[in-house]
Order: C-alpha cells, then structure tokens, then sequence
C-alpha cells in the first residue's frame, strides 16, 4: 500500500506548463484578430488640413475595429482560461 501512495506522490509532484499548444494556438489567433481591428482603425485623415474628410467616420473605423479589438480581447481571454480534457 505505501508502494502505492509513493508512486501517487511522485506523480502529483510531477511539474507541468501552465499552458499547452492549444492555448498558445488561441492566444496568437486572438493577437492577429486585435492587430487587425488596429489596422482597420488607422488613417481617414486628410492631406490638406484645411479640408474636411469624412472618412474618418465610416463604418469600418467606428464599428468594424473596435468590434475587431474586443472579440480579440475575449479570446485572449478564453485563451488563459482554457484547460483542456485530461487524459489518463
């Protein structure tokens, strides 16, 4: 019985990584989504500055980007959340 218990021992003392090729896999997806809302929000200003651009406030960086930067947030965070089934 305390074969047993040893070995058991031995095997909860075993270290492992927080993280596993899954989560780095879903933590570099949700960095490209952020760097593309990023992207999507840059420029729409105007050469002359004397000159009024409406491009600014188009729908891509009012409402696309920013949605873009959030769902990158949130798989972030799924990312560190996520454990994956054990198997034994």
């Amino acid at each position: 019985m305390s074969a047993k218990v040893q070995k058991q021992k031995k095997e909860e003392n075993k270290l492992s990584f927080a993280f596993n090729k899954t989560n780095y896999t879903i933590l570099i997806v949700g960095l490209l989504v952020i760097i593309t809302g990023f992207l999507l929000m840059i420029g729409g200003g105007s050469d002359n500055p004397e000159v009024f651009s409406d491009a600014m406030f188009g729908f891509r960086r009012l409402t696309l980007a920013p949605i873009l930067i959030l769902t990158g947030y949130l798989i972030e965070i799924f990312a560190i959340m996520y454990r994956p089934k054990q198997t034994k």
